[in-house]
Order: structure tokens, then C-alpha cells, then sequence
């Protein structure tokens, strides 16, 4: 249980290190804006506590909001994020699921599974956040053509994530 805690401890520093010192620094255009560290949320067992979820959640909202100065943005993103992700996994997991206590990964799950899972998570969190950032639906269009392009390259840089450092149960 210890060693499980330190894991996800390590993981969560070094998810956040690499969206903030990374990915926060690379300007692709003013439309893409990746937001990886929503992972580290999506890849919590499935049988955690879902008011859990939405401590982790505002927790790590608030840390990303702390180093971007966007004050309680990323938290509201993030808490609405960790708030619908126990619904949704209600819905696509099964019982094995739940007894198994899977994480949610391709590995665990299969890549259309985890694709589906983590693209429905990413429009939420993005939507949130962007048109939180914008507060008006007076450029609508521009902002939903940001929550979109920034979902896909946020779903394909956790997808290579995924693919690279969680190798398939075959392989292990």
C-alpha cells in the first residue's frame, strides 16, 4: 500500500514537471494548448472513492493553476473532469472491472476503450477550461476550434505516453 502511494506520488510529480517545464513552453500556435497532466486523474483505479477523485482532482487543479497564474481555471476544469469521470466509468467499466481494481490504461482496457474513455474526458476538461478562460460565447466558433484541436493533441500526446511507457500485458 506504501510502495503504491509512493508510486503515484512520483508519477504525479513527474507528470506535472513535464506539463510545466515542457509542454506549458512550446508554443505550437495559439490553438493547441495540450494538457497532459489530466492523465494522472483518468489513470486512477477504477474503484476509487469517487469524492477521492474530486480531492485529487481540485488538488492538482490547484497546483496547475498555482504555476500558470490562471487562477481556479485548471481547478474547475480538473474537479468537473474528476466529478463525471465515476459516471462515465459506471457506464463502460464491468464488474471484473471493479474487482480486479484496473487503472485504466490501453493495456488494461485496449486502445479503442481507452481512446473513447480518454477523448470523452479531454472535451470535457478543455471545454471547461477554455470557455472558463474566454467567460463569453462571443467567439464560440474560435474557442470550440481551440477546445478541439487541443483535445486531439492532448489525446495523442497521452496515447504515445501510454504506448511507450506502459507496455501491453503480452509483453511483460
Amino acid at each position: 500500500m506504501i510502495i503504491e502511494l509512493i508510486k503515484y506520488f512520483a508519477s504525479f510529480v513527474l507528470i506535472l514537471l513535464i506539463q510545466l517545464l515542457v509542454i506549458n513552453n512550446i508554443e505550437l500556435t495559439t490553438y493547441v494548448n495540450p494538457y497532459i497532466y489530466i492523465i494522472f486523474i483518468l489513470s486512477l483505479p477504477v474503484t476509487t472513492k469517487p469524492w477521492h477523485v474530486v480531492v485529487i482532482s481540485f488538488g492538482t487543479g490547484m497546483i496547475m493553476d498555482t504555476f500558470s497564474s490562471t487562477p481556479g481555471l485548471h481547478m474547475a476544469a480538473v474537479g468537473f473532469m474528476g466529478y463525471f469521470r465515476n459516471f462515465y466509468l459506471q457506464f463502460a467499466c464491468s464488474k471484473e472491472d471493479y474487482e480486479s481494481r484496473i487503472k485504466p490504461s490501453i493495456s488494461r482496457k485496449g486502445i479503442v476503450w481507452f481512446l473513447v474513455y480518454v477523448s470523452i474526458m479531454t472535451l470535457m476538461h478543455h471545454m471547461v477550461l477554455f470557455y472558463l478562460e474566454i467567460y463569453s460565447l462571443k467567439e464560440f466558433f474560435r474557442t470550440l476550434l481551440r477546445v478541439l484541436s487541443s483535445s486531439f493533441f492532448t489525446v495523442l500526446l497521452i496515447s504515445v505516453g501510454q504506448i511507450l511507457f506502459y507496455p501491453s500485458d503480452k509483453a511483460r
